[in-house]
């Protein structure tokens, strides 16, 4: 008899819950990933605290995680006490963020904000700057509200449906259930903002060159479970494979996530690159908002091409391979 095949190694990759998981879904579903021999370990996480203080300890390979954490960190602003990471780097964009903000139903407008308490997951990193910005841009400085950490979307979402704060920032399905029980969303930040880099996979420096094979295998797995989702023929089965693996997700609200998550314009990226435009916008807002005040200029130094160029030339021709 022949030699049993190994397995295919294991990349863990940690994760927030919500749609924007939907192509990993998909690529562990429909086995884009094992066609790249990787076995992928989907791993949750709360907040990012956590994801960033695991990340640096080595509990995971990949963060699908807000580029603005990878920023933090490298820059030494990032909220867990565990000093600066200049071995994290994003190597390919997924997503703007999906975000909306979303508000009690007392609250008309933006400018009803000022006073209430908010709620973040964390005051100093992810996407806290996005909503510092949208309440600027509408005549609400700093100190004109308050902050709460409240961690993740989920736990954010059932924060504000209890009525302990006035709004956060939520995206699908969770923007959408928060609105399906009396919740307003008053503006998304793709409207708010313009481009916009959200979430990145990101990996360790020291991990990455070890296992640059998995990384491209990784690109190339996710970029096709992408191409799948956007073929209008496979709707009715991405439905069902996001019902099935995201937290809180009904039929009802996939079907009403679906034109959110795969818009022709502020879908999920197609090519699965980083928008530079958009984390520009990232180091903007956070030169103006972040604590230990820094002028962050140059996007090139937190992302790194070299693995999705090679992704890209090593994929066959003809979607789906």
């Amino acid at each position: 008899m022949p030699d049993p095949q190994p397995a295919a190694p294991v990349v863990r990759v940690s994760v927030f819950p919500g749609g924007f998981n939907w192509g990993l879904y998909v690529g562990v579903d429909k086995g884009f990933f094992a066609k790249q021999s990787i076995n992928i370990e989907v791993l949750g996480t709360p907040n990012s605290v956590t994801q960033m203080t695991d990340f640096a300890e080595g509990k995971f390979d990949i963060a699908m995680t807000a580029v603005d954490n990878i920023v933090a960190y490298r820059e030494g602003q990032g909220e867990a006490p565990i000093g600066a990471q200049p071995e994290f780097f994003a190597f390919m964009g997924s997503d703007s963020g999906f975000l909306s903000l979303v508000a009690a139903p007392e609250i008309s407008e933006i400018a009803d904000l000022s006073g209430k308490i908010l709620a973040v997951d964390a005051l100093t990193t992810g996407y806290a700057f996005v909503l510092y910005e949208i309440l600027r841009r509408n005549g609400l400085e700093r100190g004109a509200y308050q902050l709460r950490r409240v961690g993740g979307m989920i736990q954010r979402m059932n924060s504000l449906l209890l009525g302990n704060e006035s709004a956060t920032l939520l995206s699908a399905p969770y923007n959408l259930i928060a609105k399906s029980r009396g919740q307003k969303q008053l503006v998304t930040s793709a409207d708010a903002l313009g481009p916009y880099q959200g979430n990145v996979g990101a990996a360790k420096r020291s991990w990455a060159e070890k296992n640059a094979d998995k990384i491209t295998g990784y690109i190339r797995g996710y970029r096709n479970a992408i191409q799948w989702l956007y073929a209008p023929e496979n709707r009715a089965e991405a439905i069902d494979l996001l019902v099935k693996n995201a937290p809180g997700m009904s039929k009802d609200l996939a079907e009403a996530s679906y034109p959110e998550l795969l818009a022709p314009v502020g879908g999920f990226f197609r090519d699965c690159m980083i928008d530079v435009t958009g984390l520009r916008c990232v180091l903007e807002l956070r030169s103006r908002y972040a604590e230990r005040r820094k002028e962050l200029l140059d996007p090139e130094k937190y992302y790194d091409l070299s693995f999705y160029k090679n992704a890209v030339a090593a994929s066959a021709i003809g979607p789906y391979r």
